[in-house]
C-alpha cells in the first residue's frame, strides 16, 4: 500500500462536512444469474438514496425485499457471480469497480458494517479483544501492539461491557446474543468511521436488549459523526431512530420520504398497510390488525406492472400496465395518461430516470393513486379490508364464574449441573422454573413474557407434559396431572393442543397439507370420511384453500405455514392452545393476519389460550392477562390493561418503556428505562430480590432498605386492589410509561 494511497483515504476520511453526501447510492441493480437453467433473480432494482453526516436512514420492507443484498453489495461483499450496476459512492467515490485490496481498506476504516447475527460475525477461535485490537491494526499497521490493546478495551467500556479488562481475554461464545451484538459495534466504532450499515441489529434480541443496542448506535453517531443506514423490519425502532426512511418491495425503492411524512402522510398502499399491521402499546383497544393479503412476488418472475397490484386492495387495471416510478406526491400521471402511454397515444411526465434520487427531503411513492390518497387522507382502514373480531361469549361472564382451564401452583423445574466426560459430578443447579403459581379460566388469553432465560419455554414443556413436575401441580381443566394414568393422559391431550414457534420444523416436509392435519384425527381413531371432511373444514377455518391440501410445506410461506399449524392444533378440537411464540418468526404484514385470525378463532370456539411471547406489542393486542418472569419466577400479574398502563414492579416498568412505539412523536418524547448488564445466570441466582443487580429502583433506596432487598426474597402480593400483583418489597403503582 502506497503512501500517497494511504493519505488520500485519511483526507477523504477526515474531509466530509456539512450537506455532502457520505454515501450515495444511484440506480443500484443487483442480478444473481439463475443456475441449471432457472430464471435470473432480480433481487435489487434502480435503489437510490443518499446519507449526510450524522443523519439516520432507515430501510424496512418484508423479507426478501432486498434490503440486505443493497447492503452488502455497497460494502463489496456479495459474490463475483453477482451481476452489479449503478452507482455506490463514498465521500464521492466510486465503490463498484474497485477490487478487493482497496475495499479492504475502506472497510472498518471509512465504512463498517453491523451484521445481523454477531455469532457468525465474529471469529470463533480469537478473543473478542484480539479481534477489536486486529481492526485498529489492521488499518494502521503503525500502531503499536500495546496501544491497539488499550483501544480495544476502551471499546468494549464504551459499549457496556463489564469488567473489559478481563473481558478482553473472552471467546465469543462466552458472551450473551446482546453483549456479542455489543462487541460488534464496538468493532464497527473502532476506526470512527464516517458512515455504518447496519443489518437488522436488533434482530431476535429482547426487547431490554434492543433498547441497549440502540443506545449504544445512538453512541456511535454522537462519538464518531457517522451516517447510518438502518436496515430493520421493526417499525418501532424506526419511528424513534431514524432521520429518513426508504420502503422497499420486490427489490426497489415504492416509498421514500422523512419520518414524519411516511408514519403520519403515507401515499403509498403497501407502506400504509405495514404501519397498520403493527400492534401498539399506547393503545387500549386497537381492533383488528391490517392484514396484507397474499405474499410478495419471486424475484425470478415478477409480475407485469406494479409488483405490489396482486396484493393491493385498490389497484386499478391501469396498474398493471407498467411499473411506476418514484415520483414527488401530486407529480403522478393520471390513469388516463397511463392508458395512453401504453396504447401509444401520449408520453407520460415524469423524470426519465428511475434511479434519480430527487431532492431527499421531498415525499415520493411508487403508486399510480398517491395523488388520490393524499387529497383524500386515506389510511390503511381507509382502503384496506379489516375483519371485524366477534365478541367472545365468555366476555359477558365474570373471571371468577368462568371454568379453570389451566391451574399452576407452586410449579419448580431444577436441572442439575454436571461437569466431567467421563465421571461426571453435580456441581450446581439450573434454577429453569422456581415456584410459580397462575391460572387461566374459559375464553381467556394469558401471556407468559420475559426475556430469554427466565423460565418462560421450560414452564411450557411442564405443562404439555402432562406428567408429575418435579415440585408443585399442574391442573388441566380440573384434573391433577400427577395422578393420570397413560390412557388418560392420552385422552386428555385431546382437550390441550400447542403451536410451534417455527413453522418450518415443526411442519414434516414429506408430509402433504393433509396428511399433517389429518395425523392426529387418524392417531385417536377418526374414521376416514370425518377426517377428510374435517380436514377441509379446518382449511376453511384458518383461511386456506381446499387445494392447498395436497401440497408440501415447503409451497408455502411462513405465515401459511403457521396456519396449517394451527389447523393441526384444532383438530380435535381442544379447549386449551398452548402457543409458543407463533409469531416471532413472521413478517409483520403476515404477522397480523395471524393475530387477527388466533382472535377470530377464540371468540368464535371458546378457546383458551397459554400465550407465550417477548414482544409485548402484540402481547398488549391479544392476552387478557399477563404474568412477567425473571429468572424462574414471576415478579407481577394481572389484567393486561391495568399491567401495562400502571406497572408495579420495576421490571415490568423497564420492559414496557423499552418497548418501542410507531408513532415519531410519542416515541421522541419517550424515557427509555435501559437496563445494566444482561440477565444474571439462572445457576446463580443473585440472593434475595433476584432483580436488584439491575434494578433501577434499588440504587435510590437507603441502606437498610437495600439490605432488606439483598437478604430476604419478595413475595407477589397484590398491589392497591384488583388482581394485579407484584414481588417488590417498595412496590409503587405509577401511571404507565
Amino acid at each position: 500500500m502506497s503512501t500517497d494511497t494511504v493519505a488520500a483515504d485519511e483526507a477523504a476520511h477526515s474531509e466530509n462536512t456539512g450537506d455532502t453526501p457520505v454515501l450515495e447510492v444511484t440506480d443500484l441493480n443487483v442480478t444473481f444469474p439463475g443456475m441449471n437453467g432457472n430464471p435470473d433473480v432480480h433481487a435489487v432494482r434502480g435503489v437510490s438514496y443518499s446519507v449526510t453526516r450524522g443523519e439516520v436512514l432507515g430501510i424496512v420492507g418484508e423479507s426478501g425485499s432486498g434490503k440486505s443484498v443493497s447492503s452488502m453489495a455497497a460494502m463489496g461483499l456479495l459474490p463475483d457471480h453477482a451481476r452489479i450496476t449503478g452507482s455506490v459512492r463514498l465521500h464521492g467515490e466510486e465503490l463498484l469497480g474497485l477490487d478487493d485490496r482497496t475495499m479492504a481498506r475502506k472497510r472498518g476504516k471509512v465504512i463498517s458494517m453491523v451484521f445481523q447475527d454477531p455469532l457468525s460475525g465474529l471469529t470463533p477461535v480469537y478473543t473478542v479483544g484480539d479481534q477489536l485490537a486486529e481492526a485498529v491494526l489492521v488499518h494502521d499497521s503503525r500502531t503499536p501492539k500495546a496501544r491497539a490493546r488499550a483501544r480495544a478495551v476502551e471499546l468494549l467500556d464504551l459499549v457496556g461491557i463489564p469488567h473489559p479488562e478481563s473481558r478482553y481475554r473472552s471467546f465469543p461464545h462466552e458472551f450473551s446474543g446482546g453483549m456479542r451484538q455489543r462487541v460488534m459495534i464496538a468493532m464497527a466504532m473502532a476506526n470512527n468511521p464516517d458512515a455504518i450499515i447496519c443489518d437488522e441489529p436488533t434482530t431476535a434480541l429482547d426487547v431490554t436488549i434492543q433498547a441497549q443496542i440502540l443506545d449504544l448506535l445512538r453512541t456511535a453517531r454522537r462519538e464518531t459523526g457517522a451516517a447510518i443506514v438502518m436496515i430493520t423490519h421493526d417499525l418501532g425502532v424506526v419511528a424513534g431512530f431514524v432521520d429518513r426512511v426508504l420502503v422497499m418491495y420486490a427489490g426497489r425503492p415504492v416509498e421514500t420520504g422523512d419520518v414524519d411524512q411516511i408514519y403520519y402522510g403515507s401515499r403509498m398502499p403497501y407502506t400504509m398497510g405495514l404501519l397498520g399491521a403493527v400492534p401498539r402499546t399506547d393503545m387500549d383497544r386497537q381492533g383488528a390488525l391490517v392484514p396484507i393479503k397474499g405474499s410478495p412476488p419471486s424475484l425470478t418472475d415478477l409480475p407485469t406492472g406494479c409488483t405490489f397490484a396482486p396484493r393491493c386492495p385498490i389497484a386499478e387495471p391501469e396498474c398493471g400496465m407498467g411499473e411506476p416510478g418514484l415520483l414527488t406526491i401530486g407529480a403522478q400521471p393520471s390513469r388516463e395518461e397511463v392508458r395512453e402511454f401504453h396504447t401509444g397515444t401520449a408520453p407520460v411526465t415524469g423524470p426519465e430516470d428511475p434511479g434519480d434520487p430527487g431532492d431527499a427531503n421531498e415525499q415520493r411513492a411508487a403508486c399510480l393513486r398517491s395523488g388520490e390518497i393524499a387529497e383524500h387522507r386515506w389510511t390503511a382502514l381507509d382502503i384496506y379490508p379489516v375483519p371485524e373480531i366477534p365478541e367472545s361469549a365468555a366476555s359477558d361472564t365474570p373471571r371468577e364464574n368462568r371454568p379453570e382451564m389451566l391451574r399452576v401452583t407452586d410449579l419448580i423445574k431444577h436441572h442439575p449441573l454436571m461437569k466431567g466426560m467421563v465421571l461426571k459430578r453435580r456441581v450446581g443447579t439450573v434454577y429453569a422454573v422456581d415456584g410459580i403459581d397462575f391460572d387461566i379460566r374459559e375464553g381467556e388469553t394469558l401471556a407468559l413474557v420475559g426475556e430469554s432465560g427466565c423460565g418462560k419455554s421450560s414452564t411450557l414443556m411442564e405443562i404439555m407434559g402432562l406428567d408429575q413436575p418435579q415440585r408443585g401441580r399442574v391442573e388441566v381443566m380440573g384434573r391433577d396431572t400427577a395422578g393420570l394414568g397413560r390412557s388418560d393422559r392420552f385422552r386428555l391431550r385431546r382437550d390441550m393442543q400447542i403451536v410451534f414457534q417455527d413453522p418450518t420444523s415443526s411442519l414434516d416436509p414429506r408430509m402433504t397439507v393433509f396428511e399433517i392435519i389429518s395425523e392426529p384425527l387418524r392417531t385417536h381413531g377418526t374414521s376416514q370420511p370425518e377426517t377428510t371432511a374435517r380436514v377441509y373444514e379446518l382449511l376453511d377455518l384458518v383461511g386456506l384453500d381446499i387445494e392447498h391440501a395436497t401440497r408440501f410445506p415447503a409451497e408455502f410461506s411462513g405465515g401459511q405455514r403457521q396456519r396449517i399449524g394451527i389447523a393441526r392444533a384444532l383438530a380435535l378440537e381442544p379447549k386449551l392452545l398452548v402457543l409458543d411464540e407463533p409469531v416471532s418468526a413472521l413478517d409483520v404484514s403476515i404477522q397480523a393476519g395471524v393475530v387477527n385470525l388466533l382472535e377470530e378463532l377464540q371468540a368464535r370456539l371458546g378457546l383458551s389460550y397459554l400465550f407465550v411471547a417477548h414482544d409485548l406489542s402484540v402481547v398488549r393486542h391479544i392476552a387478557d392477562r399477563v404474568a412477567v418472569m425473571y429468572l424462574g419466577r414471576i415478579v407481577e400479574i394481572g389484567e393486561t390493561a391495568s399491567v401495562y398502563t400502571r406497572p408495579s414492579h420495576p421490571y415490568t416498568r423497564a420492559l414496557l418503556s423499552a418497548i418501542p412505539i410507531p408513532d415519531p412523536s410519542r416515541e421522541r418524547a419517550r424515557t427509555h428505562i435501559v437496563l445494566n448488564g444482561d440477565l444474571p445466570s439462572p445457576a446463580d441466582p443473585p440472593s434475595g430480590c433476584r432483580f436488584r443487580t439491575r434494578c433501577q429502583k434499588f440504587i435510590t433506596l437507603s441502606k437498610p432498605d437495600q439490605e432488606q432487598c439483598m437478604s430476604i426474597e419478595p413475595l407477589v402480593t397484590p398491589t392497591n386492589g384488583g388482581d394485579q400483583a407484584a414481588a417488590c418489597h417498595f412496590v409503587e403503582r405509577q401511571a404507565g410509561v
